[in-house]
């Protein structure tokens, strides 16, 4: 989805959104996940419940409505707009790099000084944050079947052939076992590292400062762990987190799965896989690293689906996009950190990657939980003063746009 709005402003900034939403499961949830339900939060607010509620229908709420105040009180836009959005970034935007090679759609990026991507960036305790990246994704399938060669049974069959009939289930288990070292968590795909940019000083030092005044307990509370791998402290920890390329299990598919036992022998074996890339690393890099990672060790029988994925982005903390976003909350008196990079993913390599080579980013306060999680949610009306509320966010929107046209201008 492609549309332009001309203000006549020597300024264009490019706007990316996104409107679909991970999977979920009513049964999980204390409200229906897609009513959008209002609920007080102790010591954090009215927040509203939904799936999409914070990734990223609640900041990309905040920013239409920013454009809307406009609009409502008759007063011109000081930057000319080109925003696209996109319904396939929870499945690593499949068709997404076809829709930036559209001439259209290329010509009217070209145009602009950047591409900012909403976002609820603000911590518990007010501080915001501004995102100079984000790492990539590739999700995929490896598959083994009948289908995929004819050692294993068309269909389910009694487990007492396995006697001399092949296993897809544990076929499958070898090749994954071959992709991470020994201890569970490191890439062993020949040639993984090589294009693995390494955080430079300056980087480390940001992700100290980012630390200063955070809690520890309450990360790993987030996530539900009581230690990080090999125990290393938070600082390192951090660093591993926005450094290291990852190769993670979603989900592993097969045979039976209802209660009790079964006697069978599964005709089909899938495991839903994705990468996370870090700069220098390519999609068609990784892709083509784990094909011939699985043939040289003999794995021709195991089918790998690709199902969408994006390099990782970058963008340099200088950057006019970024020194916009800066003079916002310094204006405000909101305290604010760097963030060096996203844990998770965004296409904006789409933007800062070449052809276009634009600045890309991540703005908004306010704040919230839950992504792709049950009971996901986004803070309305904040109980603290120091964090924002959806009217406090649409109007740093506001103000950011005047920043932008400001800040490009120079």
């Amino acid at each position: 989805m492609l549309a332009t709005l001309d203000a006549g402003a020597p300024v264009t900034l490019g706007i990316y959104m996104m409107y679909d939403v991970k999977h979920y499961d009513p049964a999980e949830w204390t409200s229906p996940p897609l009513e959008g339900r209002l609920v007080d939060r102790p010591g954090v607010g009215q927040v509203l419940v939904g799936r999409g509620a914070v990734n990223q229908k609640g900041p990309q709420t905040a920013l239409l409505a920013a454009l809307q105040a406009f609009k409502a009180t008759g007063r011109k836009l000081p930057v000319n707009l080109v925003l696209i959005a996109e319904g396939e970034e929870e499945i690593a935007s499949t068709n997404f790099p076809n829709v930036i090679a559209n001439p259209e759609v290329a010509a009217a990026l070209k145009k602009t000084v950047g591409v900012l991507g909403a976002s609820a960036l603000q911590s518990p305790q007010g501080v915001a944050g501004i995102s100079l990246g984000a790492k990539g994704a590739v999700e995929f399938q490896l598959i083994v079947s009948g289908e995929t060669s004819d050692r294993y049974p068309r269909a389910d069959v009694h487990s007492s052939v396995h006697a001399r009939v092949e296993s897809p289930a544990w076929r499958l288990v070898k090749a994954l076992d071959t992709l991470v070292a020994d201890d569970g968590h490191t890439p062993a795909i020949d040639g993984w590292f090589e294009n693995v940019r390494p955080l430079t000083a300056r980087q480390k030092q940001i992700i100290a400062d980012g630390l200063k005044g955070a809690s520890e307990a309450e990360a790993k509370a987030q996530v539900g762990v009581g230690r990080w791998i090999d125990n290393e402290d938070f600082q390192t920890s951090s660093e591993r987190l926005l450094s290291q390329p990852t190769v993670n299990i979603q989900g592993l598919v097969s045979g039976y799965m209802g209660p009790g036992g079964k006697t069978v022998l599964p005709s089909r074996a899938e495991a839903k896989l994705e990468f996370r890339l870090v700069p220098d690393m390519t999609r068609a890099e990784a892709e083509a690293k784990l094909k011939a990672h699985l043939a040289k060790r003999g794995f021709s029988d195991v089918q790998v689906v690709v199902s969408g994925g994006y390099g990782p982005n970058q963008t340099d903390e200088n950057a006019a996009l970024v020194t916009a976003q800066r003079r916002v909350l310094e204006k405000a008196g909101v305290p604010y950190r760097l963030i060096v990079r996203n844990a998770g993913s965004w296409p904006g390599v789409m933007f800062n990657g070449a052809p276009l080579n634009l600045p890309t980013g991540q703005f908004g306060l306010g704040r919230g939980n839950g992504a792709h999680a049950p009971n996901e949610w986004y803070l309305i009306k904040s109980s603290d003063p120091k964090v924002a509320g959806i009217d406090e966010t649409s109007l740093a929107f506001v103000d950011l746009l005047y920043e932008v046209a400001a800040t490009a201008k120079k």
